[in-house]
């Protein structure tokens, strides 16, 4: 369904050093920038980038908005987590662990990346 996603940061450089972490503790390769100073991360299924704002004003969240990672299973989404706190990281929401609900039983970990983000590791349980 998505090709892309990209994030605004006010400090890129400071915010690849978080993603690398999150997304290298799922696998993922670190980020490359381009020739603009944006970072991408590329795989198979889509790219996840970092820029600062096209229009030159600071970077914001978007409140109610959550960008979902999927995780292979509980142990790939609490190392998520723990990466993103040793690498600038807030966590929010309540602690990792499984949430049930009309969707399911669901394992969930939150984080607010370096310029206010949310973001989660997902995974759904069997």
């Amino acid at each position: 369904m998505f090709s892309h996603i990209m994030v605004g940061a006010n400090d890129v450089q400071a915010s690849k050093v978080f993603y690398d972490a999150v997304l290298g503790a799922m696998g993922y390769q670190p980020g490359v920038f381009d020739d603009r100073g944006r970072c991408f991360y590329f795989t198979d299924s889509g790219v996840f980038a970092i820029t600062p704002p096209i229009d030159g004003n600071p970077a914001s969240h978007g409140n109610g908005s959550t960008i979902g990672f999927a995780a292979k299973d509980p142990a790939q989404a609490d190392a998520w987590h723990a990466a993103g706190l040793a690498n600038g990281g807030v966590s929010c929401e309540e602690a990792p662990g499984v949430r049930e609900g009309g969707l399911g039983k669901l394992y969930l970990a939150y984080l607010r990346d370096p310029s206010g983000n949310k973001i989660c590791a997902l995974h759904r349980m069997a």
